[in-house]
């Protein structure tokens, strides 16, 4: 079965990374940039075609592993010795289409996160649970304390939730100073808050999480509207929760050891390959999300961080240096490139004890 679940884990992260490099491709062409290659896939080519019209090399290679695309004057000029034009090249395009051409993979994986939960919100029922508690187990930690079923939870630790995805992270992720989680429920139009002290339980891996024995209420019936309302909703709470957990991270509220790198992420798929179909595509709509939104942040090496520099241009009005533009993305390369690992090794000794 582990077999099965690699090969699951690598067409998602292939297609995931492959969307997002067909989004640079399609308007780095369309913009008129020279482009050298489009990859599917990584490692040692298998087969090589070359474009007769736009002379552009489509490679399949060894590894399924997304793939890439290789366009003249990405950061800067060059072609020296080359025959490709000036103006064919990318760092020479109008600011604006070079914007375009560094978020059109950032919206495609994005897009292709909301196709997918519009396709779950249609044929797998709602996904968007409400802050609306539907029941509580018997003998829970919210039931000990008077929690009731169509109590609605309003803030957790006296920070304000408005969807169910930031109330998970709250719960489940952040670090508690003490015991207990103040959670304030809204009951005949009053404000509740209740401490309560989650129940520790060991999951089937040998691990132990928080139990606190709250079901929330998923809405049953929809319309067609609500339908595709409630995919951009998921997509919008998923925004949200990522934004909280961001900020967790920086303020130390949230640990590095909730993190997940590729082995934890196969974890993950593994399990939702387990579960079906429809946990296996929302585990895909969320990683294509995350993939688009680390992508967005003004860090060097991602695709931010190359819009981030074209705004600190436009303000100072001359281009960065680049030498130092290639410094700073090796630096911000090389410390991705440590925190993978040291990520991976914890997700190895978590999965193997």
């Amino acid at each position: 079965m582990w077999f099965i679940s690699l090969i699951i884990f690598i067409f998602i992260l292939g297609i995931i990374v492959l969307v997002h490099e067909f989004g640079h491709f399609i308007c780095a062409k369309k913009s008129g940039v020279h482009i050298y290659e489009f990859s599917i896939g990584m490692g040692p080519l298998i087969y090589s075609h070359k474009g007769k019209k736009d002379g552009i090399l489509y490679n399949i290679r060894a590894f399924p592993i997304g793939g890439y695309v290789s366009m003249a004057g990405e950061i800067y000029d060059d072609i020296e010795g080359n025959d490709i034009k000036k103006d064919e090249l990318m760092c020479n395009k109008p600011w604006y289409k070079r914007v375009i051409i560094l978020l059109a993979g950032i919206f495609n994986n994005f897009v292709l996160g909301i196709v997918i939960l519009l396709i779950l919100s249609i044929f797998f029922g709602s996904m968007t649970s409400t802050l609306t508690i539907d029941h509580v187990d018997k003998d829970s930690a919210v039931e000990k304390v008077g929690i009731m079923a169509n109590d609605k939870i309003v803030a957790i630790d006296d920070r304000k939730v408005d969807s169910w995805d930031v109330a998970i992270i709250y719960l489940n992720y952040k670090k508690n100073d003490g015991e207990s989680y103040k959670i304030t429920v809204l009951r005949d139009n009053k404000e509740l808050s209740f401490d309560v002290v989650p129940s520790v339980i060991k999951t089937e891996d040998g691990n132990e999480r928080k139990s606190f024995g709250l079901n929330m209420y998923y809405k049953k019936d929809r319309n067609a509207l609500e339908v595709v309302t409630e995919a951009f909703t998921k997509f919008g709470n998923i925004i949200k929760s990522m934004i909280v957990t961001l900020g967790g991270l920086f303020t130390g509220k949230i640990s590095l050891n909730n993190l997940s790198g590729p082995v934890g992420i196969y974890k993950v798929v593994d399990e939702a390959a387990n579960s079906g179909l429809a946990k296996l595509l929302y585990i895909m709509a969320y990683l294509s999300i995350n993939v688009g939104f680390i992508n967005l942040l003004p860090f060097p090496a991602f695709d931010g961080g190359h819009v981030f520099y074209m705004v600190i241009e436009l303000i100072t009005r001359k281009k960065m240096n680049q030498k130092i533009e290639g410094v700073i993305n090796t630096i911000g390369f090389i410390l991705l490139m440590i925190l993978m690992v040291i990520i991976t090794i914890k997700d190895i000794f978590t999965f193997i004890i």
